[in-house]
């Protein structure tokens, strides 16, 4: 319910649309009396949420000023992602360099995703309470120092060391972007843009072992991480010119009740109630709060938003951070919401589902060395590395048919439901992928438990994996961020803590797991996890609005 109705409009609509109207419910259509903010003049497609009367609200920028945000934070997440988990093709010359085994190499990923889930207990409050450009600042700076030392390591202990402070810094990467995405762009783009983002993470996880087995076979597995280096300067400079903060607060009735009484609020009561995020004191915070609520009078778009697809960043957008008038009370509240959050349904089926999804990927990253090094393939780190391109193509397919799938699905039963957008009607989307998941496990366990040609195992397996990975974390994260828009940051940080404590976990067991039974029974076992998790798909289909009533008066909505 990103439109932030009043209680008398809210019933209004519920009587008119003869529906109850819970957090997540969205009307795409003018409704009687009740006229919206839409796409264009010419269009009858209702922006949700509302954009503010604002030129500097991020929803009202231009093409060029969202392209140039979500270009500069698409490449953080594919820099941070690229190295931690490229070390498979490189596990030889690791082994090697610190006199290690398989075992303790391996830990080397293990450790750095362990610890990047949990930074983001830091990261998201930082980005909550100052804003999105400074944390994506600082966290690029720490992997940009995390690299040097890798580059530098000569000890296991001190590698290990530089893989903990990059695992700290790479956090961002699993949850920034797409609070940005709900940042900027509208609930009807959001399932493409999401789509966008996994398949760049994910995309720089398998791009990282194809150019990483490719340099330490014929440069050095040290140049990899100057490599690295240069990627993370060059982002810093792309995040200071070109990615203005994002983060912006849309009023709620309640904090305008607050302060109804007093048309022309200090700026100190401002801070109170919350009303801006960006500019608390500032010249675009002159304009009184009524301003920015929706106004539900027959008016054209042109009259109501005159600013839509015309505002660009203030000056304030492009602070260092940004100010908060209680900054403690702010962290303290984003530390605790993860972990409310787990209690929630609709948030822990999407924890589950992206976790075991990605485990499915992990999987083929922390075994291809394993398996393809080893009798009866015999090839070499690069030849390896190169394999990791049926991933990346894979992921490319999800990407151009996943997020407007889901998309054009969610629209589709909109105009079937009389323009009331649930969230779950992007759930049917995740059926093909399901299968595709399904098949693509299958072939990779009994492919090389019994020494298949590779090209079957990697044209068809991998890419499978790549397809999948893209799209089912993608579909159902948009989901949960549909149901709970206001605390999306910390709804990652729940999947990313699920998702790499499992992760890790499976990073300690797969290997002696393989020596012992082979590789149909983890790999197996994991498929039918993920099968077990997507369909709970069916419950939340058409119980999915019952569990968000059990939620609709939490606080988290008002956040």
């Amino acid at each position: 319910m990103e439109m932030n109705y009043d209680e008398n409009t809210l019933h209004q609509l519920e009587q008119e649309l003869n529906t109850e109207i819970l957090p997540g419910t969205e009307v795409m259509v003018d409704v009687g009396t009740h006229h919206f903010v839409k796409s264009s003049a010419s269009s009858d497609r209702v922006l949700v949420p509302q954009p503010s009367d604002d030129p500097s609200d991020p929803l009202n920028w231009k093409p060029w000023w969202k392209f140039s945000t979500l270009t500069c934070a698409t490449a953080i997440s594919f820099c941070q992602g690229f190295g931690p988990l490229a070390l498979a093709p490189m596990f030889p010359q690791l082994i090697e360099a610190f006199d290690s085994t398989l075992t303790d190499v391996v830990q080397f990923t293990g450790v750095a995703i362990l610890v990047l889930g949990f930074s983001n207990f830091i990261w998201v409050p930082l980005s909550t309470s100052f804003g999105r450009r400074p944390v994506l600042l600082a966290s690029t700076i720490i992997c940009l120092g995390s690299c040097i030392w890798r580059a530098k390591a000569t000890t296991y202990s001190s590698f290990m060391g530089a893989c903990v402070l990059n695992g700290i810094g790479a956090g961002p990467a699993e949850t920034i972007q797409p609070a940005v995405i709900a940042d900027v762009m509208f609930l009807h783009d959001r399932g493409k843009y999401n789509t966008l983002y996994f398949a760049f993470y994910f995309g720089s996880l398998a791009a990282g072992p194809i150019i990483g087995g490719a340099m330490a076979q014929y440069s050095t597995w040290q140049n990899f991480w100057w490599l690295n280096v240069a990627m993370h300067t060059t982002v810093l400079l792309m995040i200071s010119f070109g990615f203005p903060e994002t983060k912006w607060h849309r009023v709620h009735p309640d904090e305008i009740l607050g302060i109804g009484a007093n048309q022309s609020p200090s700026p100190l009561s401002r801070e109170e109630v919350g009303f801006k995020s960006v500019e608390a004191a500032s010249d675009v915070e002159k304009r009184s709060p009524l301003n920015n609520m929706p106004d539900l009078s027959h008016a054209a778009t042109a009259q109501r938003d005159p600013f839509l697809g015309k505002g660009t960043p203030s000056k304030a957008q492009w602070r260092l951070y940004q100010p908060n008038a209680h900054p403690f009370k702010s962290i303290a509240i984003d530390l605790w919401t993860p972990w409310k959050l787990f209690a929630f349904p609709i948030v822990e089926f999407a924890s589950f589902v992206v976790s075991w999804s990605a485990s499915s990927f992990l999987t083929l990253n922390l075994v291809q060395s394993q398996a393809f090094a080893a009798p009866p393939y015999n090839f070499s780190s690069i030849s390896i590395g190169f394999m990791n391109f049926a991933i990346l193509i894979g992921q490319l397919i999800g990407l151009v048919t996943a997020g407007p799938l889901s998309d054009w699905i969610s629209m589709r039963a909109t105009r079937r439901n009389k323009g009331i957008r649930e969230p779950e009607m992007r759930l049917p989307t995740m059926i093909p992928y399901v299968l595709i998941m399904i098949l693509g496990n299958f072939i990779v366990a009994f492919g090389w438990q019994q020494a298949w040609n590779w090209k079957v195992i990697v044209i068809i397996g991998w890419t499978c994996a790549g397809i999948q990975v893209a799209a089912l974390p993608a579909i159902v994260s948009t989901y949960a961020v549909d149901s709970y828009k206001p605390v999306s940051g910390s709804i990652f940080v729940s999947i990313t803590v699920n998702k790499n404590v499992w992760g890790y976990g499976f990073s300690k067991f797969i290997t002696p797991w393989i020596i012992s039974s082979g590789y149909v029974p983890p790999i197996m076992t994991n498929m039918s996890l993920i099968t077990l998790w997507c369909l709970f798909g069916f419950v939340f289909f058409f119980l999915g609005k019952t569990f968000r009533r059990w939620t609709k008066n939490s606080n988290v909505h008002q956040m």
